[in-house]
């Protein structure tokens, strides 16, 4: 399982790709500038946290 708080998103590295938010929508969403953020009440029990953070294609997810 993955909480949101035990993961973040680099907003310099993030592009806005939603490759995240399509993937695990139940942890991730788009902030007002259109980039990815970590709902932080959020948890995803089937998720492995490297997988979250290797879905990112711009390496932006970072575990907190």
């Amino acid at each position: 399982m993955v909480k949101g708080s035990e993961i973040n998103v680099d907003k310099e590295k993030c592009i806005g790709c939603g490759v995240c938010v399509s993937s695990f929508g139940e942890l991730f969403k788009f902030d007002d500038q259109g980039k990815s953020e970590v709902k932080k009440d959020a948890e995803c029990e089937d998720c492995e946290i490297q997988a979250v953070i290797d879905i990112c294609p711009q390496s932006a997810i970072i575990k907190s």
